[in-house]
């Protein structure tokens, strides 16, 4: 050891207080790696963090095998001294428990503890990711490491928050090793109580798959045709709470060696399809996303916008972290494209907009090795003179001025529908089109609420609706009993609902309901479905209403509902498009077509009309308006994603490219 730690000297609550103990501005700075440089450097990147406004990093994020180089002998003395020296400059410190990094060492003595794909191939050591979620000389070696680290540095004054792992899920998701197979039958008893309610939950009599005993049950791997989708979606949640149950673990023994400070672990929000976030949400002290924008998409900065959208609600509208972000060109895309001048202030302007009270980056210092050497970042390889670090120091210096709006919230009126079971399900092969993968859908959607300027929240289909007044199903393959029960209710109690097609059509347990489809939906919607009727590639039809539709149609029966548009062409001509159904005192829409996001402007018109929703200036298309309220004050974020200069309606003029941030008192 070369350092000791200072222990703290102020009392310290025993319970997280929501946010970073300590912290009154907005979070500013990103994954500081230390180890990889001499420390001569260590001194240069404290004073160029000063220059930045860095004010919290994150640490120790890869660095087990530097923290125990053998099993069970710990080098705690370059982690001493780092933590030091950020404290003494005033910078707080996200430490990271190392744990998506098993060291080699732990490889060669538990190499069944690899994690195996669905084919049967063992993951082997040199990248990053975990260890098989279920495997028992893992949780050991967590225990060990993340025990040491809890009572060492769990009362240190530096240590404002605790950062578990990283991107659970992401690359590895589902293991299909031994102890993952053990794992999933104890935890299918647990969910079904005895092999008949599994078997009836799975519908095992088709293709004869009944099983009689639990050591008949394997993981869903890859066989001669496609598994039981009942059998997929449930190792799916499994494995949610296989991942969920290791974060728990670090968790908890956190909270018991460091009261008082908040752990998170970072998500990823809308590109992590393999973790259910509605549950973790609920165990994390605070929220905290990863973000990467897609370089060459035309449309990423709304796909941004629902990713923080997503994100704030996950955290249930509470301020939330961004955990990380790109400086400019991001590693593993297909193109390196930089971003261009102003472009990471946009986007990290964009989190703050939509609720992150923390804007962080990976990483601080652009690696010289390993497989990220070419990502961007705070620090690029061309040092301090460079345009990103001038523009990271700007963009720190005005985060800094916005201690005033660290707390305040979004609110919005207009939800979408999210739930990642039902992705699950739905993704999933042979389903009636190739074309129904719920991701689009959603883009869609989301896109045409963006250009209208409305700001949307995600929730689950079985939570309080109550406070919004237009909800929308672009993608709900699969509902319970509980969620439907919920629709219903709030329509009926004044909400005006959309859905779109192939929604509410199985239950839980990926099984078609009863009677007709939409089983889930057809009371509230109005209508039947006689026969599902998807378009071959690059087919539309053409709508009553000079709207056209691709991707599917359905043979629509009205049962109380309207018809707002009918076919004109294609297999169901002259059957219902569009239709609204007035029940209790809102009312519900279907849409039985695939829309574009610039049709849906007419399509989704009487909706917004039922709802109360006035869509935006359209002269102001492209112009992003975002506000966050606090006590007694309203911070209105305006971003021109145009290339044009635009009239604001408060008299301001923003350049093309430019964002502004402005204050009113209420």
């Amino acid at each position: 050891m070369t350092s000791t730690v200072t222990p703290s000297t102020a009392p310290r609550s025993a319970t997280p207080t929501g946010w970073i103990p300590g912290t009154s501005t907005i979070a500013f700075g990103g994954d500081y790696n230390p180890e990889q440089w001499p420390r001569e450097v260590w001194q240069d990147d404290i004073r160029l963090m000063k220059q930045a406004g860095v004010n919290l990093v994150s640490i120790g994020i890869f660095s087990w095998v530097l923290l125990e180089p053998r099993e069970g002998e710990f080098d705690f003395g370059w982690l001493d001294e780092v933590i030091e020296l950020l404290h003494g400059a005033g910078i707080d410190v996200d430490l990271g428990t190392p744990t998506a990094s098993p060291p080699a060492w732990f490889w060669a003595a538990h190499p069944e503890a690899r994690p195996v794909t669905r084919d049967g191939v063992p993951l082997g050591f040199g990248s990053r990711g975990m260890a098989s979620p279920s495997s028992p000389a893992y949780a050991a070696a967590v225990t060990r490491i993340v025990t040491a680290l809890g009572e060492r540095y769990g009362s240190h004054p530096a240590v404002k928050l605790w950062h578990v792992h990283n991107e659970y899920g992401a690359p590895v998701s589902e293991s299909y090793d031994e102890a993952s197979v053990a794992a999933f039958r104890v935890w299918l008893e647990d969910r079904y109580g005895d092999l008949d309610q599994v078997n009836a939950a799975w519908g095992t009599t088709f293709w004869g798959q009944r099983y009689g005993a639990w050591s008949e049950i394997d993981a869903p791997r890859t066989a001669a045709t496609v598994v039981n989708p009942a059998q997929r979606l449930d190792f799916a949640r499994f494995t949610n709470h296989a991942l969920l149950t290791c974060f728990r673990r670090e968790r908890d023994i956190l909270h018991r060696l460091s009261p008082g400070i908040p752990v998170t672990t970072n998500f990823m929000a809308t590109n992590c399809p393999s973790v259910d976030y509605w549950t973790w949400a609920r165990e994390v002290d605070i929220v905290s996303n990863d973000h990467y924008l897609v370089a060459e998409r035309t449309d990423n900065h709304i796909l941004l916008a629902l990713d923080a959208d997503l994100t704030r609600s996950l955290a249930g509208g509470r301020p939330w972290i961004l955990m990380e972000h790109s400086t400019s060109a991001v590693n593993w895309q297909p193109r390196n494209l930089p971003k261009l001048p102003g472009e990471l202030r946009r986007n990290s302007l964009q989190h703050f907009a939509r609720g992150a009270d923390g804007i962080l980056f990976f990483q601080w210092r652009a690696s010289r090795y390993g497989a990220e050497k070419f990502h961007s970042a705070m620090l690029p390889h061309s040092g301090p003179t460079s345009r990103v670090f001038r523009e990271v120091s700007a963009l720190g210096g005005e985060l800094g001025g916005l201690r005033e709006a660290r707390g305040s919230r979004v609110t919005a009126r207009v939800a979408i529908l999210w739930d990642w079971e039902s992705f699950w399900a739905q993704d999933l092969e042979w389903r009636p089109s190739v074309e129904l993968g719920h991701r689009r859908q959603i883009e869609t959607f989301y896109t045409r609420l963006w250009n209208d300027g409305v700001t949307v929240d995600f929730a689950h289909p079985a939570s309080d609706l109550s406070g919004y007044d237009l909800v929308l199903a672009p993608s709900l393959y699969l509902m319970s009993a509980e969620s439907s029960a919920n629709v219903e209710r709030y329509v009926e109690g004044g909400g005006t609902f959309v859905a779109s097609y192939f929604t509410g059509v199985v239950d839980e347990h990926d099984t078609v309901f009863p009677g007709a489809v939409p089983g889930a939906l057809s009371r509230v919607l109005g209508i039947s479905i006689d026969e599902f009727g998807p378009l071959p590639a690059d087919t539309a039809v053409r709508l009553a209403s000079g709207a056209s539709g691709t991707r599917w149609t359905d043979a629509l029966l009205l049962e109380g509902a309207e018809a707002v548009d009918t076919y004109e062409t294609g297999p169901v001509a002259g059957s219902p498009a569009v239709t609204r159904h007035a029940f209790g005192r809102g009312a519900a829409w279907y849409l039985s077509t695939d829309f574009t996001a610039d049709a849906l402007a007419s399509v989704l018109a009487g909706a917004y009309a039922d709802a109360g929703v006035v869509a935006g200036d359209a002269s102001l298309a492209g112009v992003e308006r975002v506000e966050r309220r606090g006590d007694g004050v309203t911070f209105t974020t305006w971003i021109n994603h145009t290339d044009h200069a635009a009239a604001l309606p408060t008299g301001e003029t923003l350049a093309a490219g430019d964002a502004v941030i402005l204050r009113a008192l209420d």
